[in-house]
């Protein structure tokens, strides 16, 4: 049976109880000479004997079911906030309960909703942690299988490398003019085929083990960069870096970016010349790279250059632009562009 129609049975029940209570309270105070007079009286044209009970049950069915509908509402309103927990939302509580018995158990569930909330947290922010422990202890992993790697490479095929370059340099120095020209434009073929591996096995040690800048600002990292593959490379490379203060993120994206740029241009343009430029115009901080290769066609290498791609992102990140040109047998030109900003709110003096 429902709230309401509990509340109309004990209503009828108690008003009926109260009729006949008092009924006989009345009988007894006022004696009747004969019962028929009960009958024979009428009220509104119907008999006391009737009215009486009528009227106790209509006024019984009237009470019931306002304290039926009052209780039925107080209980939907208890059944929909522990609905709300069930499902694990948010407790939305529309209005105070008028009677003190509800609301402290409105009081009680929704202290039960806000611990039940911040248990969800803690789970979701033990779970993000975790989540990120473990990638953190996969980065390291990789760094170090990628720090092992470059390293052994460095210490046998890029020494070997270098070896047989000492070797195919010396063998055509030491040979005449009049020998066989066949196996001269052989041999120095081999040479530039060694020269060129070289180059690609310093970019691929560049990409498994890229520099740091770790204390050093970006001035100092780049120019420590392209000092070292100058001594390493015969590539003609020129650079100016001014020095200016920068956001690390920015200056470790930047980094990157021009790690990423060099490493393309040792393995890819066949160039001899390396220009790279770091100026701060304005509120804009631009990177320049530039080289006299072989070029590409742009459009292509975008669509399917993971290298390309992971600079652009780099450059979106810290909110700026990245530019490519480049030109068939004339060369290639990177220019990135990114804003200055103290707190999102000006330029950086």
């Amino acid at each position: 049976m429902s709230t309401t129609g509990r509340q109309i049975v004990w209503s009828v029940g108690f008003a009926f109880l109260i009729a006949i209570v008092i009924g006989v309270v009345f009988i007894f105070v006022f004696p009747l000479n004969n019962w028929s007079e009960l009958w024979n009286e009428h009220f509104m044209d119907i008999p006391i004997i009737i009215f009486v009970p009528a009227f106790s049950i209509a006024i019984g069915i009237l009470l019931g079911g306002a304290q039926g509908f009052f209780w039925r509402k107080q209980f939907l309103s208890i059944e929909h906030s522990l609905h709300q927990l069930e499902e694990g939302r948010q407790l939305e509580v529309k209005e105070k309960p008028p009677v003190t018995e509800m609301q402290v158990i409105a009081e009680r569930i929704d202290k039960i909703g806000k611990q039940m909330s911040e248990q969800a947290k803690l789970s979701q922010r033990l779970a993000t942690e975790k989540v990120e422990d473990q990638e953190a202890r996969i980065q390291e992993i990789i760094e170090q299988e990628r720090n092992r790697l470059a390293r052994e490479l460095h210490d046998s095929v890029s020494q070997q490398l270098f070896a047989a370059s000492m070797m195919m340099s010396a063998i055509n120095e030491t040979r005449g003019q009049s020998e066989n020209d066949c196996e001269a434009k052989q041999l120095k073929l081999v040479e530039e085929m060694i020269h060129q591996s070289q180059l690609e096995m310093r970019a691929l040690l560049l990409h498994l083990r890229p520099v740091a800048l770790k204390n050093k600002t970006l001035q100092e990292g780049i120019e420590e960069l392209l000092i070292e593959l100058s001594q390493k490379v015969t590539m003609d490379i020129k650079w100016k870096v001014e020095a200016f203060p920068l956001d690390k993120g920015v200056e470790d994206h930047l980094f990157r970016i021009l790690q990423e740029s060099v490493s393309n241009t040792l393995r890819h343009s066949k160039a001899n010349k390396l220009e790279v430029l770091m100026v701060k115009r304005d509120d804009l901080v631009i990177l320049r790279i530039v080289d006299d290769g072989i070029g590409f066609e742009v459009n292509e290498m975008k669509a399917g250059s993971y290298g390309m791609q992971n600079m652009h992102e780099r450059a979106v990140e810290v909110g700026g632009t990245l530019k490519v040109i480049s030109v068939k047998n004339k060369g290639t030109r990177l220019e990135v562009k990114v804003p200055v900003m103290i707190n999102g709110e000006g330029a950086n003096d």
